[in-house]
Protein backbone atom coordinates (compact mmCIF):
# COMPACT_ATOMS: atom_id res chain seq x y z
CA UNK A 1 0.00 0.00 0.00
CA UNK A 2 1.36 3.44 -0.95
CA UNK A 3 0.47 6.80 0.63
CA UNK A 4 0.59 9.56 -2.01
CA UNK A 5 -0.73 12.24 0.32
CA UNK A 6 -4.24 12.54 -1.13
CA UNK A 7 -5.33 9.11 0.07
CA UNK A 8 -4.20 5.51 0.38
CA UNK A 9 -3.39 3.69 -2.86
CA UNK A 10 -3.93 -0.06 -2.91
CA UNK A 11 -2.07 -2.09 -5.53
CA UNK A 12 -2.44 -5.58 -6.98
CA UNK A 13 -1.62 -7.75 -9.95
CA UNK A 14 -4.54 -9.34 -11.82
CA UNK A 15 -3.58 -12.99 -12.21
CA UNK A 16 -6.85 -14.45 -13.49
CA UNK A 17 -10.23 -13.30 -14.82
CA UNK A 18 -13.59 -15.09 -15.02
CA UNK A 19 -16.73 -13.81 -16.74
CA UNK A 20 -20.22 -15.05 -17.56
CA UNK A 21 -23.20 -13.34 -19.20
CA UNK A 22 -25.94 -14.37 -21.58
CA UNK A 23 -24.18 -15.34 -24.82
CA UNK A 24 -20.74 -14.65 -23.29
CA UNK A 25 -19.96 -17.73 -21.19
CA UNK A 26 -16.21 -17.12 -20.79
CA UNK A 27 -13.80 -14.21 -20.46
CA UNK A 28 -12.41 -15.03 -23.92
CA UNK A 29 -15.93 -14.81 -25.38
CA UNK A 30 -16.42 -11.46 -23.62
CA UNK A 31 -13.10 -10.14 -24.96
CA UNK A 32 -13.96 -11.26 -28.49
CA UNK A 33 -17.35 -9.55 -28.24
CA UNK A 34 -15.79 -6.35 -26.89
CA UNK A 35 -13.42 -6.37 -29.87
CA UNK A 36 -16.35 -6.41 -32.29
CA UNK A 37 -17.27 -10.09 -32.38
CA UNK A 38 -20.64 -11.74 -31.92
CA UNK A 39 -22.08 -13.50 -28.87
CA UNK A 40 -21.67 -17.28 -28.77
CA UNK A 41 -24.64 -18.62 -30.71
CA UNK A 42 -25.08 -21.90 -28.79
CA UNK A 43 -24.08 -20.62 -25.36
CA UNK A 44 -25.81 -22.32 -22.39
CA UNK A 45 -28.68 -20.53 -20.69
CA UNK A 46 -26.96 -20.82 -17.31
CA UNK A 47 -23.54 -21.90 -16.08
CA UNK A 48 -22.82 -25.46 -14.98
CA UNK A 49 -19.96 -25.14 -12.48
CA UNK A 50 -17.66 -28.16 -12.54
CA UNK A 51 -16.86 -27.58 -8.87
CA UNK A 52 -20.19 -29.11 -7.82
CA UNK A 53 -21.32 -32.72 -8.07
CA UNK A 54 -23.96 -33.27 -10.81
CA UNK A 55 -26.90 -33.41 -8.37
CA UNK A 56 -25.76 -30.26 -6.54
CA UNK A 57 -25.13 -28.56 -9.89
CA UNK A 58 -28.74 -29.14 -10.94
CA UNK A 59 -30.17 -27.95 -7.62
CA UNK A 60 -27.98 -24.87 -7.19
CA UNK A 61 -29.77 -21.58 -7.92
CA UNK A 62 -28.47 -19.47 -10.84
CA UNK A 63 -26.71 -17.03 -8.50
CA UNK A 64 -24.63 -19.84 -7.00
CA UNK A 65 -24.00 -21.36 -10.42
CA UNK A 66 -22.68 -18.13 -11.94
CA UNK A 67 -20.62 -17.17 -8.89
CA UNK A 68 -18.89 -20.56 -8.74
CA UNK A 69 -18.39 -20.70 -12.51
CA UNK A 70 -16.56 -17.36 -12.74
CA UNK A 71 -14.66 -17.93 -9.49
CA UNK A 72 -13.29 -21.28 -10.71
CA UNK A 73 -12.47 -19.81 -14.14
CA UNK A 74 -10.45 -17.01 -12.53
CA UNK A 75 -8.56 -19.48 -10.30
CA UNK A 76 -7.76 -21.71 -13.28
CA UNK A 77 -6.60 -18.74 -15.35
CA UNK A 78 -4.34 -17.69 -12.48
CA UNK A 79 -2.99 -21.20 -11.98
CA UNK A 80 -4.06 -21.01 -8.34
CA UNK A 81 -5.40 -23.78 -6.13
CA UNK A 82 -8.97 -22.74 -5.31
CA UNK A 83 -8.79 -24.49 -1.95
CA UNK A 84 -6.06 -22.14 -0.71
CA UNK A 85 -7.39 -18.69 -1.60
CA UNK A 86 -9.25 -16.34 0.74
CA UNK A 87 -12.29 -15.06 -1.10
CA UNK A 88 -14.70 -12.15 -1.32
CA UNK A 89 -18.18 -12.63 -2.82
CA UNK A 90 -20.06 -9.45 -3.75
CA UNK A 91 -23.72 -9.26 -4.78
CA UNK A 92 -26.04 -6.28 -4.85
CA UNK A 93 -29.20 -8.19 -3.96
CA UNK A 94 -28.36 -11.85 -3.50
CA UNK A 95 -30.92 -14.14 -5.15
CA UNK A 96 -33.89 -11.91 -6.00
CA UNK A 97 -35.90 -14.80 -7.45
CA UNK A 98 -35.72 -16.71 -4.16
CA UNK A 99 -36.42 -13.54 -2.18
CA UNK A 100 -39.57 -12.98 -4.26
CA UNK A 101 -40.62 -16.60 -3.71
CA UNK A 102 -40.02 -16.34 0.04
CA UNK A 103 -42.02 -13.13 0.39
CA UNK A 104 -44.94 -14.44 -1.67
CA UNK A 105 -45.02 -17.79 0.15
CA UNK A 106 -44.83 -16.20 3.60
CA UNK A 107 -47.76 -14.00 2.66
CA UNK A 108 -49.93 -16.76 1.15
CA UNK A 109 -48.93 -20.10 2.69
CA UNK A 110 -46.02 -19.83 5.14
CA UNK A 111 -46.06 -23.53 6.09
CA UNK A 112 -45.14 -24.50 2.52
CA UNK A 113 -41.76 -22.74 2.48
CA UNK A 114 -39.18 -24.94 0.73
CA UNK A 115 -36.29 -25.78 3.10
CA UNK A 116 -33.92 -25.86 0.12
CA UNK A 117 -34.95 -22.43 -1.09
CA UNK A 118 -34.79 -21.08 2.45
CA UNK A 119 -31.26 -22.49 2.69
CA UNK A 120 -30.31 -20.71 -0.54
CA UNK A 121 -31.92 -17.39 0.41
CA UNK A 122 -29.06 -16.18 2.61
CA UNK A 123 -26.68 -13.63 1.12
CA UNK A 124 -23.60 -15.79 1.68
CA UNK A 125 -25.04 -18.89 -0.02
CA UNK A 126 -22.60 -18.68 -2.95
CA UNK A 127 -19.65 -18.24 -0.59
CA UNK A 128 -20.79 -21.30 1.37
CA UNK A 129 -21.15 -23.46 -1.74
CA UNK A 130 -17.70 -22.27 -2.87
CA UNK A 131 -15.91 -23.21 0.35
CA UNK A 132 -17.56 -26.64 0.38
CA UNK A 133 -17.07 -27.34 -3.34
CA UNK A 134 -13.47 -26.12 -3.39
CA UNK A 135 -12.62 -27.67 -0.03
CA UNK A 136 -11.45 -24.22 1.02
CA UNK A 137 -10.89 -23.41 4.70
CA UNK A 138 -9.47 -19.92 4.05
CA UNK A 139 -11.54 -16.92 5.13
CA UNK A 140 -14.46 -15.90 2.93
CA UNK A 141 -16.44 -12.65 3.02
CA UNK A 142 -19.87 -11.80 1.58
CA UNK A 143 -20.47 -8.13 0.77
CA UNK A 144 -23.47 -6.05 -0.32
CA UNK A 145 -23.30 -2.28 -0.75
CA UNK A 146 -26.00 -1.35 -3.24
CA UNK A 147 -24.67 -0.04 -6.54
CA UNK A 148 -21.21 0.14 -4.94
CA UNK A 149 -21.12 -3.60 -4.17
CA UNK A 150 -18.42 -4.43 -6.70
CA UNK A 151 -16.20 -1.50 -5.75
CA UNK A 152 -16.40 -2.37 -2.06
CA UNK A 153 -15.80 -6.04 -2.77
CA UNK A 154 -12.70 -5.02 -4.73
CA UNK A 155 -11.57 -2.77 -1.88
CA UNK A 156 -12.01 -5.62 0.60
CA UNK A 157 -9.87 -7.91 -1.55
CA UNK A 158 -7.19 -5.24 -1.96
CA UNK A 159 -7.12 -4.53 1.77
CA UNK A 160 -6.62 -8.23 2.46
CA UNK A 161 -3.62 -8.18 0.10
CA UNK A 162 -2.25 -5.10 1.83
CA UNK A 163 -2.71 -6.88 5.18
CA UNK A 164 -0.51 -9.77 4.08
CA UNK A 165 -2.49 -12.20 1.91
CA UNK A 166 -0.50 -13.57 -1.02
CA UNK A 167 -3.56 -13.70 -3.32
CA UNK A 168 -7.32 -13.13 -2.98
CA UNK A 169 -10.29 -14.22 -5.08
CA UNK A 170 -13.07 -11.70 -5.79
CA UNK A 171 -16.34 -12.94 -7.32
CA UNK A 172 -19.30 -10.65 -8.11
CA UNK A 173 -22.72 -11.62 -9.42
CA UNK A 174 -26.41 -10.74 -9.64
CA UNK A 175 -29.59 -12.19 -11.12
CA UNK A 176 -32.70 -10.73 -12.75
CA UNK A 177 -35.49 -9.43 -10.50
CA UNK A 178 -38.96 -10.97 -10.54
CA UNK A 179 -42.37 -10.11 -9.10
CA UNK A 180 -43.06 -6.91 -7.16
CA UNK A 181 -39.36 -6.65 -6.26
CA UNK A 182 -38.59 -5.85 -9.88
CA UNK A 183 -40.33 -2.48 -9.52
CA UNK A 184 -38.13 -1.55 -6.55
CA UNK A 185 -34.85 -3.29 -7.35
CA UNK A 186 -34.70 -3.69 -11.14
CA UNK A 187 -32.20 -6.16 -12.54
CA UNK A 188 -32.10 -8.14 -15.78
CA UNK A 189 -30.38 -11.35 -16.80
CA UNK A 190 -27.57 -13.22 -15.11
CA UNK A 191 -24.10 -11.73 -14.76
CA UNK A 192 -20.90 -12.71 -13.02
CA UNK A 193 -17.28 -11.62 -12.99
CA UNK A 194 -14.26 -12.70 -10.97
CA UNK A 195 -10.65 -11.66 -10.43
CA UNK A 196 -7.73 -13.33 -8.72
CA UNK A 197 -5.62 -10.50 -7.29
CA UNK A 198 -2.08 -11.07 -6.09
CA UNK A 199 1.09 -9.39 -4.97
CA UNK A 200 4.00 -8.91 -7.32
CA UNK A 201 4.82 -7.34 -10.66
CA UNK A 202 4.22 -8.24 -14.28
CA UNK A 203 1.01 -8.82 -16.21
CA UNK A 204 -1.87 -6.41 -15.67
CA UNK A 205 -1.59 -4.37 -12.49
CA UNK A 206 -4.02 -1.97 -10.87
CA UNK A 207 -3.71 0.92 -8.45
CA UNK A 208 -6.91 1.78 -6.61
CA UNK A 209 -7.84 4.92 -4.69
CA UNK A 210 -11.13 6.31 -3.39
CA UNK A 211 -11.87 9.80 -4.73
CA UNK A 212 -14.71 12.30 -4.72
CA UNK A 213 -16.67 12.25 -7.95
CA UNK A 214 -18.89 10.20 -10.20
CA UNK A 215 -18.26 6.82 -11.84
CA UNK A 216 -17.71 6.36 -15.56
CA UNK A 217 -20.87 6.23 -17.65
CA UNK A 218 -20.36 2.60 -18.60
CA UNK A 219 -20.71 2.87 -22.37
CA UNK A 220 -18.34 0.08 -23.43
CA UNK A 221 -19.54 -3.02 -25.34
CA UNK A 222 -20.01 -5.19 -22.26
CA UNK A 223 -21.73 -2.41 -20.32
CA UNK A 224 -24.11 -1.76 -23.20
CA UNK A 225 -24.98 -5.44 -23.52
CA UNK A 226 -25.35 -6.27 -19.83
CA UNK A 227 -26.16 -2.87 -18.36
CA UNK A 228 -29.58 -3.91 -17.06
CA UNK A 229 -28.11 -6.23 -14.43
CA UNK A 230 -27.64 -5.00 -10.87
CA UNK A 231 -23.93 -5.87 -11.04
CA UNK A 232 -23.46 -3.66 -14.12
CA UNK A 233 -21.32 -1.17 -12.10
CA UNK A 234 -18.44 -3.67 -12.45
CA UNK A 235 -18.60 -3.64 -16.26
CA UNK A 236 -16.51 -0.48 -16.90
CA UNK A 237 -13.56 -2.36 -15.39
CA UNK A 238 -14.11 -5.45 -17.52
CA UNK A 239 -14.52 -3.25 -20.63
CA UNK A 240 -11.25 -1.52 -19.70
CA UNK A 241 -9.48 -4.87 -19.25
CA UNK A 242 -10.80 -6.11 -22.59
CA UNK A 243 -9.73 -2.94 -24.39
CA UNK A 244 -6.41 -2.47 -22.60
CA UNK A 245 -7.49 0.93 -21.25
CA UNK A 246 -5.43 2.63 -18.56
CA UNK A 247 -7.98 4.07 -16.13
CA UNK A 248 -11.58 3.67 -14.95
CA UNK A 249 -13.85 5.12 -12.25
CA UNK A 250 -16.22 2.73 -10.48
CA UNK A 251 -19.30 3.56 -8.40
CA UNK A 252 -18.20 3.56 -4.74
CA UNK A 253 -21.30 5.18 -3.22
CA UNK A 254 -22.97 8.62 -3.27
CA UNK A 255 -20.45 11.22 -4.39
CA UNK A 256 -17.57 8.73 -4.34
CA UNK A 257 -15.73 6.74 -6.96
CA UNK A 258 -13.03 4.09 -6.91
CA UNK A 259 -10.34 5.25 -9.33
CA UNK A 260 -8.41 2.37 -10.92
CA UNK A 261 -5.24 2.91 -12.88
CA UNK A 262 -4.33 -0.09 -15.05
CA UNK A 263 -0.86 -0.97 -16.28
CA UNK A 264 -0.64 -3.67 -18.97
CA UNK A 265 2.72 -5.40 -19.54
Amino acid sequence: MESPGTGAVLVARIEGIGFWADGLPTWQAARDFAAGGAPVADAPRRPSPALLAPNERRRAPPTVAVALDVALAACEAAGRDASELPSVFASTHGDLAITDYMAATLADDPRSISPTRFHNSVHNAAAGYWTIGAGCTAATTAISAGTASFAHGLLEALVQLAAGADAVLLAAYDIGATGPLATMTPSEGLLGGALVLARGKGGTRLRARLVDGSPDAGDGPLARRCGGNAMAPMLPLFDALAAGSDAVLLDAGPGRALRLELVHD
